[in-house]
């Protein structure tokens, strides 16, 4: 009896999880679902009825070539695609090697290096915002150039990416297999990239895709550093939909499929590592 009422219990809890799971769901996919229901409609359509699957003026794409035209579509993916490519592998790069070196070298400096890392996690990129632009562009005199953004982006976002690493190092990477190698004569440089790089492949493809959405997307950051309209980043681009008396959602809608099927594709690619990486970098 008492069996037969656990088995209840474990039935009606796992139900309810299924509708909460379900709700949450549908709350955030719903903007997007919005987005692909009125891309295909013109504006008056898109303002009478949103929520309409075809509006009265019957199915459309001319949202496509007009958005592209008016943002410079083309122009501002190739600048987010070399921004976004070269933070990412930057940050890939320079982070998987810190976490290494603080791992397999037992030096107070990198001790202290890697407590500072983590503590300015904390710190908020707005805090920094008017100090590091009037630096850069009073002083130095470097903004409007894309390896500005770049250095910045990779700064911003290696504390993060070295966490995850030194994690997924210090659990996953055993000595044995590093001093096996040593024994074959590796050197330190080619026992990192060809025994522990592989290793961190599901920590790779977990910090590729957070920071590469996180650079596709950024919109405060380049819009502090690229003043210039040929420099501009797809955020930024997507400005130009926005008046001051009016705003042409379609072409709104359009500009924001365009902008987010690139980093849809790259993490629909990489999602089988997501969580088997996150899990790596923060179990210790």
């Amino acid at each position: 009896m008492e069996n037969q009422k656990a088995k209840r219990i474990k039935i009606i809890r796992h139900a309810l999880m299924i509708i909460v799971l379900s709700l949450l769901f549908v709350a955030f996919i719903f903007p997007f679902i919005m987005v692909i229901i009125n891309v295909f409609k013109v504006k008056s359509d898109i303002t009478g009825n949103p929520l309409a699957l075809i509006g009265k003026h019957g199915f459309t794409m001319e949202n496509f070539p007009k958005a592209i035209a008016k943002m410079k579509f083309f122009s501002s993916f190739a600048n987010s695609l070399i921004i976004t490519t070269c933070s990412t592998i930057g940050t890939i790069a320079l982070s998987s090697m810190t976490a290494y070196l603080i791992v397999r070298n037992n030096w107070k400096a990198n001790k202290i290096l890697f407590v500072l890392m983590i503590a300015s996690m904390v710190i908020p990129f707005q805090v920094l915002m008017i100090p590091l632009v009037s630096l850069y562009g009073g002083i130095l005199g470097i903004l409007n150039h894309r390896i500005t953004l770049i250095f910045m982006h990779i700064g911003f976002s290696l504390s993060m990416a070295t966490f995850m690493f030194h994690g997924s190092i210090h659990t996953n990477v055993p000595c044995s297999l590093e001093e096996a190698a040593t024994i074959d004569g590796c050197s330190k440089w080619q026992i990192f990239s060809k025994i522990v790089f592989p290793i961190l492949k599901p920590t790779i493809a977990t910090v590729a895709i957070i920071d590469a959405m996180a650079f596709w997307n950024d919109y405060l950051l380049p819009s502090l550093v690229l003043g210039r309209k040929d420099l501009y980043t797809i955020p930024i681009a997507t400005k130009v939909f926005y008046g001051t008396y009016s705003t042409d959602t379609g072409l709104i809608m359009a500009a924001l499929l365009l902008a987010m099927l690139p980093i849809l594709l790259l993490y629909l690619f990489l999602q089988r590592y997501i969580v088997e990486g996150i899990t790596a970098g923060a179990v210790k």
